[in-house]
This record gives structure tokens, sequence and C-alpha cells, in this order.
């Protein structure tokens, strides 16, 4: 088996082999190296396995610059192969070593697509020299580990049929109310989407990134296919919108917003139902809400339970991921980001709270 890099001029081997693959994504895609580049804080670094000149396995690698001549590596979703087999895993793992020498990495991390269930796959990482990350939330810092996916493998009338009663009253009651879902074009649509993602994020308090990152998410992913904006419009504003991410036999919903106003007329279930629609007229096999609480049965004081709610509505089915591996290069140095970093700035933000609370006093 042979380990080699790919270059801009084999994009498309890397694609068709990425997106043949059950576990195949977006994430790991050639553009999305490209994506996280242009901002400058990722370089990608694309390795590929071939056995008799066939591809056997892929991870495309962002590598990240840290202080002291260090850097990070993260194969986010990666990498992509049959995990299941021990040899193709050791070969990856192998050719991560020989990169993080050239790049004085502390680690790779990876975060497969692969379902809990899969114990051979998570065997193999670990015989690899690879560690799971723990993580309580499901979201951690890289992929959500929870998930909903809907199979698309059924007609429309019968896909509409399982969801829940609730969601198909609201999907017709947006209906009725005049709601209309569109497929968004062009920078004005765009600027449109991110002023209610923002207002979305000012309602539910989460950070956003600024509007060159979606300008590059839009000028990267659209012409080929792997992105498109939706808008669902009400007296003729967009009052909610929503970027899919398509590659392969999947479409993912990634980015989601909605106005303050009009919350009454349900614009997103209806928005939902006609990117599921649109998804499956591609030839998706999989719609993937992304991510959701890791807790089956979310608890009242769990703040995903809204989500987890509106997701099951539309007869999706909860999966969980194996979460993050690392792979770490430097005994001292990993030690020394993963426990004694997170230690230190902890400390730091406890204090700081206490020298707060004693001015006061």
């Amino acid at each position: 088996m042979d380990i080699r890099h790919i270059a801009e001029s084999e994009r498309d081997v890397w694609n068709d082999f990425v997106a043949g693959q059950p576990t195949g994504d977006l994430l790991q895609s050639f553009e999305w190296g490209i994506v996280k580049s242009a901002g400058g804080d990722w370089k990608p670094i694309r390795m590929m396995a071939l056995e008799d000149n066939a591809p056997v396995a892929a991870a495309s690698i962002l590598e990240r610059r840290l202080p002291m001549g260090r850097s990070l590596l993260y194969a986010p979703r990666g990498p992509v192969g049959d995990l299941s087999n021990l040899r193709v895993v050791r070969e990856i793992a192998s050719g991560a070593r020989e990169v993080a020498r050239r790049h004085s990495a502390i680690l790779l991390k990876i975060d497969p697509p692969v379902p809990m269930e899969d114990e051979t796959a998570e065997a193999n990482l670990r015989a690899a020299g690879l560690r799971q990350v723990a993580d309580s939330t499901g979201f951690g810092g890289t992929q959500p580990k929870c998930v909903m996916q809907l199979d698309l493998d059924k007609d429309a009338d019968s896909l509409l049929a399982e969801f829940k009663p609730k969601t198909r009253y609201n999907i017709r009651l947006a209906e009725k109310k005049g709601v209309t879902v569109r497929q968004g074009e062009g920078r004005g649509d765009l600027r449109a989407f991110y002023e209610l993602l923002l207002e979305t994020a000012a309602r539910d308090r989460f950070l956003v990134r600024g509007f060159g990152y979606f300008e590059t998410l839009y000028d990267v992913l659209v012409p080929p296919g792997f992105c498109r904006l939706f808008l669902a419009d009400y007296e003729s504003q967009p009052i909610a919108g929503a970027l899919c991410f398509y590659f392969g036999d999947r479409c993912w919903y990634t980015y989601g917003a909605s106005s303050n106003s009009h919350r009454n007329v349900m614009p997103n279930h209806l928005m939902q139902w006609r990117m599921i629609l649109d998804a499956k007229s591609s030839g998706r096999r999989v719609y993937d809400f992304r991510g959701v609480s890791p807790r089956r049965a979310p608890t009242p004081d769990d703040h995903l339970q809204g989500l987890n709610r509106f997701k099951e509505g539309f007869a999706a089915k909860y999966v969980e991921y194996i979460g993050e591996y690392d792979l770490p290069f430097s005994r001292t140095m990993y030690w020394l980001w993963s426990t004694a970093s997170p230690r230190v700035a902890q400390l730091m933000k406890r204090r700081k709270r206490e020298r707060g609370a004693s001015a006061e006093v």
C-alpha cells in the first residue's frame, strides 16, 4: 500500500473517491480545504492510500500553526475509507506520522462519521495508536457526535406520512398563510440570509462568523453544486433561510436562520420540507439534520431539547458517532495541549471571577 499527496490537478480523482465512500463527507472534499485555507488559519494536506494504483483511503488534513514552531493537524469527518480494515487504518496513521514529522505537529485529531455500533473500527483506531477524547456535550469543538438523519428512499407522500402530526400541520399552515420557499441566488440573497443568521444568533446566544466566511463558502461550494441557499419568504420578505451542503449521496442541513417576526406562520417547517424534497429530487439518499443533543430523551434543563423535538418531527433517525480521536505525536507536548493548558485557562478564569467579586465587595 502506497501513500501519496494529491495535487490540484487530481481534484476530481479525490472527490470521486471520497463522495463514493459510505462515510464520505463534504468536509473531506477537495473544496472544503480551499474554504478553510481562505482565512489563512488552516492549510490543507491531502493524503491518499493506494493499493495497485487504486485509492482505498483518504484524509484531507488541515494544518494550523501554533507558537514555538509547532502545529495542530485536524481531519474533519475523516479519514475516509474502510476503518474496519486494520491494515488501512495503520497505513493512514503511518502516513499521518510522516506528515507530523515534517510539520512538527503535536497531534492529529479526527472525528469520522462512524456509528457507535461499529466496534471493529473503534478497536482498529486504538490499535493504531489513537485515543478517544471525552466529550459530554455531543458538540465539542469540532463536529457533532450525535445527529439525526432521514432516509430518502421513499416517495414524497410516504415521507410526509411518517412525519409527526404537528409537523405536517405546521407545513400546511405555512402554505396556507402564504409562505413560499425559493432557492437563493447571488450576493443579495446571501446577505439577506446572513442578516437573519445574526438575528438568530442574538436571540439564541451563539457566535457567528463574519460575512466574508459565508462569501467564501458561497464562491467555492456553489459552482460545483456542493451548496445551495434557501429562503422562506412571507409578504415579499425573507423570514427564514438555510444553507445545505450536497456531496455524494447525502445532503446536510448545515446553517439555519429565522427572523424574530412572523414565527407564527411556521416558515422553518415548510422550508425543511422543501429542502428534503430538493435533496430527494437531486438523487440524495440521506438528508442529514446535523447536530442534536447527546441525550436521546432530553431533560427539561437541556438547552438542545427544542432542537431535538423539531428534528424528530420529520421522522429522522438518531445516530451517534464514535466521536473524536487523537493521534499524539509528542507525549509531553500532547499533555501540555490537552491537559495542562485547559487547566491553566480554567484556573485563570476562576481567579478573574474571584477578583471581580472582591472588587464588588
